[in-house]
């Protein structure tokens, strides 16, 4: 599993994929599991990374799956129309609803 960092925002997207592609690059199972929990600081940027996340993987024919997916970063991702795109879950409901 490939986890994602507190912070992703075009200020640290260059750096994180230059983490995360080579875990990409080098997975042996077919699905590769991003874990975007810790995610607490995102813009745009985090849904290119995971765009690119997601291309590289298919380029190794892996599949891509992105959990944990904080409430903020499934809300861009609707906005962009990409929430399917890069088979997003989102963290179990709150019973406080």
């Amino acid at each position: 599993m490939i986890a994602l960092p507190s912070h992703l925002t075009l200020r640290e997207a260059s750096a994180v994929l230059r983490t995360v592609l080579p875990s990409i690059a080098e997975a042996t199972d077919h699905t590769i599991t991003v874990d975007a929990a810790a995610l607490t600081h995102i813009d745009s940027a985090a849904l290119a990374v995971l765009l690119e996340c997601k291309r590289q993987a298919q380029a190794h024919q892996r599949e891509l799956v992105v959990v944990n997916v904080p409430a903020r970063l499934q809300e861009l991702a609707k906005l962009y129309g990409v929430n399917d795109m890069l088979g997003m879950s989102s963290p179990p409901a709150s019973a406080t609803h």
